[in-house]
C-alpha cells in the first residue's frame, strides 16, 4: 500500500481517478493509493433540534454537539501539515464562524486555502432526495454556497451525499449543472449494489435526466464501499469498546501490528470492487470527531 500522507481530499482522489479512468484490467503490480477521508456527517436536525445539535444539548436522546467537532478539528489541524478535513453543512459552520474572533476566522482561512478545510457540496444541509422539488434543492445550495464564496472565495467542487436513502437521477443533473466534477454517495437498492460490486461498476459517469442528454451534464459517481460512511470496525476510537492504538514496544499491550493488519485486511476487501488502484477509505461518521484529538492522533 501507498498512503497518501494521512488524509487526502477527495478532489485529489476525483483527480487521480481520472487519469486511470480508461483502466478497465487492475495491473497487479501497481501500489495501492488509499485515501483516508476525514469527515463528519451533521444532520441539520433529526432526533435533536439545530440548536441542540450544536450545543451539545440534551444527550441523553443523543450524543452530539457541533461547536465541539469544529473547535477540536481545527485546533487539531493546525498541529501537524499533513491532516485534512471536509465539511459539508452550512447551517451549522455559519452559526460557528459567527462565533469566531478575527485571530481565529484568519486560521481558518488559511486552512481553507492550504486545501486543508475542504468545504464540500456546501449546502446548508444534506437535503433528500425523495420528498423535495427541484426549486427547494437549488435554493439551499445557493444558500451554502454563496455562504462559502463570501466569506472564503472558493467554490466547492465536489458534491457529496453519503446519507439520503436513494439518489434521483435528477439529483445528479442538478450536480452537474452546480458545476460539481463528482458525485459521492452511500446508499442505494441492496440488489443494485451487490451487481455493481460484481460488475466493477461502483465508478462510473452518470448520465443523469434523459431530455438533458445532450448538454454535457455527466457526472463521475462514485458509491461508498458497503454503503456507509461510517468507520469501519475496530477503528472508530471514539468508541470505549476500541482499544487505541498503542505503538510504544516499551509499554503494555503493544497492538499496532495487529492494527495495522486489519487495516491492511480492510483495504484488501475493498479492492476487487474498483477498477483502479485508487481506494476511498471514509474516517468519520454522525457527529464524529467531538474530540478530534483521538481520531487524528489515532489515525497519525
Amino acid at each position: 500500500f501507498r498512503y497518501s500522507k494521512i488524509m487526502s481530499g477527495v478532489a485529489l482522489y476525483v483527480a487521480l481517478f481520472a487519469l486511470l479512468c480508461c483502466c478497465t484490467i487492475r495491473v497487479t503490480s501497481e501500489p495501492i493509493d488509499v485515501h483516508i477521508i476525514a469527515h463528519t456527517h451533521d444532520d441539520v436536525g433529526w432526533l435533536k433540534t439545530v440548536d441542540e445539535y450544536y450545543y451539545g444539548a440534551n444527550n441523553t436522546i443523543q450524543r452530539a454537539g457541533v461547536q465541539y467537532i469544529l473547535d477540536t478539528v481545527i485546533d487539531q489541524l493546525q498541529l501537524q501539515p499533513h491532516r485534512k478535513f471536509i465539511y459539508v453543512e452550512i447551517a451549522f459552520f455559519s452559526r460557528w464562524w459567527n462565533e469566531q474572533d478575527e485571530a481565529r476566522k484568519t486560521i481558518v482561512r488559511n486552512l481553507v486555502r492550504e486545501g486543508r478545510f475542504e468545504f464540500i457540496s456546501a449546502g446548508w444541509t444534506m437535503e433528500d432526495e425523495a420528498c423535495v422539488t427541484a426549486d427547494v434543492i437549488v435554493e439551499q445550495m445557493t444558500e451554502g454556497n454563496d455562504w462559502v464564496y463570501r466569506e472564503f472565495g472558493v467554490r466547492p467542487t465536489i458534491a457529496w451525499q453519503i446519507d439520503p436513502f436513494g439518489h434521483a437521477n435528477a439529483q445528479a443533473t442538478l450536480f452537474a449543472k452546480m458545476g460539481f466534477n463528482a458525485f459521492f454517495f452511500g446508499r442505494l437498492d441492496y440488489q443494485d449494489y451487490f451487481n455493481r460490486i460484481a460488475t466493477k461498476n461502483t465508478e462510473f459517469i452518470w448520465r443523469g435526466t434523459e431530455s438533458l442528454k445532450n448538454h454535457n451534464l455527466d457526472i463521475f459517481t462514485h458509491v461508498l464501499h458497503d454503503m456507509t460512511y461510517c468507520i469501519p470496525p475496530g477503528f472508530d476510537f471514539q468508541n470505549s469498546a476500541v482499544q487505541p492504538v498503542m505503538d510504544d514496544k516499551r509499554l503494555e499491550n503493544y497492538n499496532i501490528d495487529k492494527i495495522a493488519k486489519q487495516f491492511q485486511d480492510n483495504i484488501h476487501k475493498r479492492i476487487p470492487n474498483y477498477r483502479t488502484n485508487q481506494i476511498l477509505f471514509t474516517y468519520g461518521c454522525d457527529f464524529e470527531y467531538m474530540n478530534a484529538d483521538i481520531n487524528f492522533k489515532n489515525m497519525d
